[in-house]
């Protein structure tokens, strides 16, 4: 642009927007309400302006999300665009052919645009788009996956509305279909999808083959009541001989902020603990990504709902027979150990073991100090502590400044010494606090293992990602009182 940069819309708190061009027009995915220019929305929907400096501030809605389904982002093409959606809590994605026809002036529904829901299995847990930087393309690449499927890379004929699987990811190690390993597990097995219900247009005949171990292992979503009424999704993965047994170990992840969606997808180490019998869920709680203002309702003021959500989702498994009761295990990473270490501070007998991985426990102190790499951007998360509201807020669900007296759970507490992110004198500061206050028995089950040369994120490489789940995996075994079975099964 030969005349610079231009102002779209004034900056408003909460209110985001992203803006891609075609052919004259500028797309606007945006949460900008709709009734002022001055408040976010719930959700985001899509407008539209014409591409000319003075007349980008007049915004046309046209396309209104509809009942149960939510846009998350977007991608453009020189016929087709691409909405990233969440339909009832589930990722998808769907196409629409542009340009669009738009003579009305009250907004669509997306389901009027004639769009084409990407035909997904059934187990699906994870979508997310692959390299797509062909303008002129018709062509969608994705990767698919879920607890129970190896990742899929997939290409979607936007143009034709067929899809072609191109790779999926192979598993070594696993035994033929119908040989069972020592736990009674056999895998893997075919799957076939044919028509997709929301995909009327494919021929009949048209099919798509891929391997997943759904027949090895259930994977299912239910809702669970939260503390106020609200439904927390949680997703629960267990071997089908392991369903409802009263017996089973378990497994929970959380995480729960900055918006961010816990990730489902596959994963080969959990295979490790599947096969032994374990259940493994993994609660959506609020302050976690999703539909509408799940973020929001668990940010701030609002943060003691995530970890309500997450205690809830704990009971649920121990109550419905998934989990036994003294064999329930959590384990949250960075904010998501906010999350678990506060919930084990109300409910200290709700897990038997707990891992916090590079966890946020000494919130209070972090956030009094600004300069600190991430202090001032959480402030939008979680408040700013030198106000005395957040201070006291932010002090009530705080780790470190909440340990009580008692009897803890079995805790795995792992730190880096060059963490820029979570110092690692949190972690120190909370296991010797824990150490102190709770009883000797529990003291000697805290265990604090620093690397001393990684980051936030480890010290990176395959071998030593091995190495650091099979001794979390080998701490699970031993806190849930497994590790005679497992001498057992290999004397066998």
């Amino acid at each position: 642009m030969k005349d610079g940069l231009w102002l779209v819309r004034e900056r408003v708190a909460g209110v985001q927007y992203f803006l891609e061009h075609h052919y004259g027009f500028f797309y606007i995915l945006t949460n900008a309400s709709l009734e002022s220019t001055s408040s976010a929305a719930e959700g985001y929907y899509l407008a539209r302006c014409i591409a000319e400096k003075s007349l980008t501030a007049e915004w046309q809605v046209i396309v209104l999300p509809g009942q149960d389904i939510s846009f998350q982002d977007m991608d453009i093409f020189h016929r087709h665009l691409v909405l990233s959606i969440q339909q009832k809590g589930l990722p998808l994605f769907c196409s629409i052919d542009i340009p669009m026809s738009v003579n009305s002036e009250q907004p669509m529904e997306l389901e009027n645009l004639n769009p084409w829901f990407f035909p997904v299995p059934s187990c699906l847990c994870s979508i997310v788009a692959g390299s797509n930087h062909d303008f002129m393309s018709s062509i969608y690449r994705v990767v698919i996956s879920s607890p129970v499927m190896p990742d899929i890379i997939a290409d979607y004929d936007m143009g034709k509305r067929a899809f072609t699987i191109l790779h999926q990811e192979e598993v070594v190690g696993l035994t033929e279909k119908g040989e069972s390993d020592s736990y009674g597990v056999a895998f893997p097995f075919n799957f076939t999808i044919t028509n997709s219900k929301k995909d009327e247009s494919l021929e009949d005949g048209q099919q798509q083959s891929w391997t997943d171990l759904s027949e090895a292992f259930s994977c299912e979503r239910i809702e669970v009541v939260s503390h106020d009424g609200f439904m927390v999704p949680l997703t629960i993965v267990c071997s089908q001989k392991a369903k409802h047994t009263n017996q089973s170990p378990g497994l929970l992840h959380g995480y729960g902020a900055y918006g961010e969606v816990l990730d489902k997808s596959w994963c080969s180490d959990h295979i490790s603990l599947l096969s032994r019998g374990w259940v493994l869920a993994y609660a959506d709680v609020r302050g976690g990504g999703g539909e509408g203002s799940l973020h929001q309702s668990g940010t701030q003021a609002c943060k003691m709902n995530s970890i309500y959500d997450f205690t809830a989702c704990g009971m649920y498994l121990v109550n419905e027979g998934f989990v036994h009761k003294n064999k329930l295990a959590a384990i949250g990473c960075s904010a998501g150990g906010l999350l678990v270490a506060a919930a084990i501070n109300i409910y200290q007998s709700l897990f038997s073991a707990v891992i916090l991985k590079v966890p946020f426990l000494d919130i209070c102190n972090t956030m009094l100090n600004p300069c600190l790499p991430l202090t001032i951007l959480d402030y939008d998360e979680f408040g700013d502590p030198r106000n005395q509201a957040d201070f006291e807020i932010i002090h009530h669900y705080s780790p470190y400044d909440n340990i009580t007296q008692g009897c803890y759970p079995s805790v795995l507490v792992t730190a880096s010494f060059d963490d820029s992110r979570v110092g690692v004198w949190e972690a120190a500061k909370w296991v010797a606090q824990v150490r102190e206050k709770t009883c000797p028995t529990c003291s000697q089950s805290v265990i604090l293992k620093t690397n001393m040369s990684g980051g936030h994120f480890g010290e990176g490489g395959r071998y030593i990602h091995c190495e650091d789940v099979a001794f979390e995996y080998a701490f699970l075994i031993k806190a849930m009182g497994m590790l005679d079975d497992e001498k057992q099964s290999h004397v066998l």
